[in-house]
């Protein structure tokens, strides 16, 4: 079984295309993977998918039948470890899960598209498409905030504090899942030491923030409130 020089040079091409298209979006969002890696990721599943097919027909004598999958599924597994490399985890949070999740789809995308899947290939990258640029919009206006967030507050050390903190979103119905206390350390003032609380918080749909926020920075002690990584700046409720 053979296949024709334009093919190859065909599949090849479609598969740089469809892969950057995926690539592009991740590029456009700053993602650690994303126009270059998305090109490379599904022309070399498309190339291996190519040997796999053909460059083993003219190798093999008489009852002896190449298995194309077998390539196939190699691909599939190795390419978790590129995939892992995108996935970063920082204070808790884990980061990339989308972009892993679009390099193994596409890398899916070339394998069809080196067997000459292509409307499978195609499809596939509309609906990738579909879901990377319109549920992104939907997620944030449904989901979002529901998901559980991380609070940072970084206080004078002093007894009860946690306990005020702790009433305070009790008050605001806001759930705590898990709190972490840092070692104290010294911050200028003779005696004065400063602790950093680290929160994975539950909040309602109909929180108000800023409210949140005005109270946290009202507690003697507090000098920094970060959420989500952001810091919450203190002149913004002080006066309030």
């Amino acid at each position: 079984m053979t296949i024709a020089l334009w093919e190859i040079v065909l599949r090849l091409f479609l598969a740089v295309v469809l892969g950057g298209v995926i690539g592009f979006e991740r590029e456009s969002h700053n993602r650690p993977a994303g126009f270059r890696t998305h090109i490379l990721v599904c022309a070399g599943s498309t190339l291996l998918m190519l040997v796999s097919a053909y460059g083993f027909t003219a190798q093999v004598g008489e009852g002896f039948i190449s298995d194309p999958g077998r390539i196939a599924a190699g691909v599939v597994t190795g390419i978790g470890f590129l995939g892992a490399g995108t996935i970063i985890q920082q204070r808790g949070s884990v980061h990339g899960l989308t972009t892993a999740a679009t390099i193994w789809v596409v890398s899916g995308v070339g394998l069809a598209v080196g067997i000459g899947f292509y409307l499978g290939a195609i499809i596939t990258t509309f609906f990738v498409l579909i879901s990377l640029l319109l549920l992104r919009r939907f997620e944030r206006s449904y989901f979002k905030r529901r998901r559980l967030k991380r609070m940072i507050v970084k206080a004078i050390d002093q007894p009860g504090l946690l306990g005020r903190i702790g009433a305070i979103l009790g008050d605001m119905k806001v759930n705590i899942r898990k709190s972490e206390l840092g070692e104290p350390g010294l911050i200028g003032e003779v005696g004065a030491e400063e602790v950093d609380i680290e929160f994975l918080v539950e909040v309602p749909c109909d929180i108000s923030l800023q409210e949140l926020f005005s109270r946290l920075y009202e507690l003697e002690g507090i000098n920094e409130l970060y959420w989500q990584n952001e810091l919450i700046r203190e002149k913004q409720f002080r006066s309030s």
